[in-house]
């Protein structure tokens, strides 16, 4: 069965997707007040190595595609959280609460519910804006490290990126995509073909896609937050953070950085590019045959070169 970047397979449900690290590694999971709402967290491990806090993307598509970060755990304890608006986490009706500043609070609250006095901050997509805003916006001493995969600084450049990708499509794809958008038949059966071969190219390369990449994609056909803070699909950005772009900021950011992203990605090279050179002294690393769900597709490979950079 094939599934879309925004549904999952039919009859998937809640999954429960427990470590696969033995029953050494205690995990704990529990709700935290931040501004809004409540969100749901899970910390997988007690090793002595400094945390390592996940910001999923979407926005809206919660933690669950970053669980093969969980293999992590053996020396650090790992953090995911559902964001508010999506998952496990409380979806007020109010759609004014869903901002970039809110969302950047909300990081410092989960942060102080948990005791987290020193992080390593892991973010990817949208979760890599979000890990770039709250290091721009102000001081955070607490922050050791940075980790960005599927990353962007800027979602026009994002936007443009994509809009190439789109065109490159094979047998006039990007063209009939777009005709099909005009004429306003997205939701036709030649159109979610096209859309899901976009995707298949460039977000999640294996499949059928992994569990955990599936409850994702439910979470987000279900967000509002993804609906106010993004819009209504991956190609048409109209909501909160449509114009957001932190390139001339990104000088600011002075710490170790890893920069992760797929040979496919559907964030394209360049937006990775302005991010290495915006901080100095940052490395990025291209996984081959890879796309934007990069953990997902090769998790033992992706894990292994974290925990390289992790324990430099």
């Amino acid at each position: 069965m094939r599934i879309t970047r925004r549904e999952a397979v039919a009859g998937l449900g809640a999954l429960a997707i427990t470590p696969a690290l033995g029953a050494a590694v205690p995990v704990s999971e529990g709700h935290a007040d931040v501004p809004g709402g409540r969100i749901w967290w899970r910390k997988v491990g007690n090793g002595r190595g400094t945390p390592l806090l996940t910001l999923h993307g979407g926005p809206g598509a919660g933690h669950d595609y970053l669980l093969p970060l969980r293999a992590l755990a053996d020396q650090r304890p790992v953090i995911f959280y559902d964001q508010l608006g999506c998952g496990r986490a409380d979806s007020p009706a109010d759609e004014s609460i869903y901002t970039i500043q809110r969302s950047v609070d909300e990081v410092d609250a989960v942060c102080k519910a948990l005791g987290l006095d020193r992080v390593i901050l892991y973010g990817h997509s949208w979760g890599s804006m979000l890990a770039i805003e709250y290091l721009c916006s102000g001081q955070r001493p607490g922050v050791e490290k940075l980790i960005l995969g599927g990353a962007l600084a800027s979602i026009p450049q994002a936007m443009a990126g994509q809009q190439r990708l789109i065109a490159a499509l094979p047998n006039g794809g990007g063209a009939k995509l777009h005709a099909l958008e005009a004429a306003g038949k997205t939701d036709s059966a030649e159109y979610q073909a096209l859309v899901q071969q976009f995707y298949d190219l460039h977000v999640c390369r294996v499949s059928p896609w992994p569990p955990e990449a599936q409850a994702t994609g439910k979470n987000l056909a279900t967000s509002i937050a993804y609906r106010v803070m993004n819009g209504p699909t991956e190609f048409t950005i109209t909501g909160v953070i449509k114009d957001w772009d932190r390139r001339a900021d990104l000088g600011r950011i002075k710490l170790p950085t890893y920069i992760t992203t797929g040979e496919f990605d559907e964030v394209t090279l360049d937006c990775h590019q302005t991010i290495q050179r915006g901080i100095a002294g940052s490395r990025l690393e291209v996984f081959p045959g890879c796309s934007h769900l990069t953990m997902n597709e090769q998790p033992v490979k992706y894990v292994a070169a974290l925990r390289r950079f992790l324990n430099t």
